[in-house]
């Protein structure tokens, strides 16, 4: 065989693999919607709305990409996101001085790395983008934005207008900061609508916190930025779908009005600024002390498990039971098996601690994932689904809405479970795509 042929084998053996990789990710969208289907109260099967839902994945996710104004909107965002890194450097480096990048007072051990100090160099973002957040709302921008969103699914996912309204502000706010605009309607709200804005909430991230996985996933994959958005956005299909399979609509239930936004949440931009600033600081904080907390948890965990007898020549870790657990469900959304431990591994410590951790372990894992796994990963593990932002969903809408207080503490844990089915939803859906689509 001449060395030509040989490559075109390889060639065509890399093709097929590629391809039968696609279909199974195409295969896993339904077995994820099949699981839901299992976990509610099994009713006769909504064939449109699964059919609708992942279409919406699907298309939205190669206009995306496949459109030229689109695309190049992707790639702006990691261009905007740079900017916002340098200028909110420029802060961090007045406040902090060298623990942020500023010249260091003294010599720096030329074999001892980089300073790069996480809590002053990364995080500080989250401030700076809270405050945004709260100017842009207040400018009514991403009232806008919502409420474009927010029409889209109510005529394409047959939702009730403070169902719609709760889940499109979900792509941009927090999963406790959305729910405040439908504050109005959360008592007379439906269980199953209730449900359905809870699993959004876990499905989705908040666009304070974009930034930061954009930061940790530099060198992951190329326009991180614009594959955050992309995940946050087609999420909410997702997540739609799985909520009214687990806990179908109830009679009567769907409003054809749009819901009103109600009155603005800031009386100025000066009052939306600092507003955005103190909510930014506790998410900042908040974000340390858990990462702090988790990781030495994590640590303690391998400790104990280290006295067990090895298990295949190693000793035993979080990671490594984790990854046996998942390895089965990323490998539905289109992993190979042989990788299938290593990325399982990352959604069990994205679902026990939180994805800030996991994407930080994704970017240390190297050259153990492929290029493709590693973009189905990222979107995977975009999503708030994980033990502790139960305790954070469930106080902030109880809060919010007392008199639910019963219902949602309940929904909270089956929220959880068709949370984390939508992001593995989201990641099926990319793999279906081929690599040369996202410029791979």
């Amino acid at each position: 065989m001449t060395g030509r042929n040989r490559v075109l084998q390889r060639f065509a053996g890399d093709q097929m693999e590629d391809m039968t990789l696609q279909l199974r990710s195409f295969a896993g969208l339904f077995v994820f919607a099949g699981l839901a289907w299992t976990l509610g109260p099994r009713q006769r099967f909504p064939v449109l709305l699964l059919l609708g839902s992942i279409g919406m994945q699907l298309l939205i996710a190669w206009l995306l990409y496949s459109v030229t104004p689109f695309r190049a909107f992707l790639q702006s965002l990691t261009g905007v996101v740079m900017v916002l890194q340098e200028v909110t450097n420029e802060g961090a480096q007045f406040v902090f001085g060298y623990l942020s990048g500023a010249p260091s007072p003294f010599v720096l051990d030329p074999d001892g790395g980089s300073l790069f100090l996480f809590a002053f160099q990364a995080l500080p973002m989250v401030i700076v983008l809270s405050a945004l957040s709260a100017l842009l709302w207040r400018w009514r921008i991403l009232e806008l934005l919502v409420r474009g969103f927010a029409y889209a699914f109510r005529r394409l996912l047959n939702l009730s207008g403070a169902a719609s309204l709760g889940a499109a502000a979900n792509i941009f706010l927090g999963m406790t900061e959305s729910p405040v605009l439908i504050r109005p309607r959360l008592p007379q709200m439906s269980k199953s609508d209730l449900f359905l804005i809870m699993t959004v909430g876990f499905a989705t991230v908040a666009g304070s916190v974009m930034a930061l996985y954009v930061s940790q996933l530099t060198g992951v994959i190329a326009n991180a930025a614009g594959h955050i958005f992309t995940a946050s956005l087609i999420s909410v299909p997702a997540a739609v779908l799985l909520a009214r399979l687990m806990m179908p609509a109830e009679p009567d239930s769907v409003e054809a009005e749009a819901e009103k936004i109600p009155a603005p949440i800031y009386n100025s931009s000066m009052d939306a600024l600092t507003t955005g600033v103190s909510d930014g600081m506790r998410l900042y904080f908040n974000i340390i002390f858990m990462l702090l907390v988790f990781t030495a948890l994590v640590a303690l965990t391998n400790v104990l498990l280290a006295l067990l007898p090895d298990v295949h020549d190693a000793p035993l870790s979080a990671e490594r039971i984790l990854g046996w657990l998942f390895a089965p469900i990323v490998w539905l959304a289109g992993i190979p098996w042989s990788e299938a431990t290593a990325a399982g591994s990352l959604m069990g410590l994205k679902t026990a601690l939180n994805e800030i951790y996991a994407y930080d372990q994704l970017a240390r894992l190297g050259d153990a994932l492929s290029p493709r796994s590693n973009l189905i990963m990222t979107y995977a593990l975009c999503g708030f689904a994980n033990f502790a932002s139960v305790g954070i969903l469930t106080g902030g809408l109880v809060a919010i809405a007392p008199s639910r207080r019963e219902d949602i503490l309940n929904l909270a844990p089956k929220a959880l479970i068709s949370g984390t089915l939508a992001t593995l939803m989201t990641g099926a859906a990319i793999g279906v795509f081929p690599m040369s689509l996202f410029g791979s």
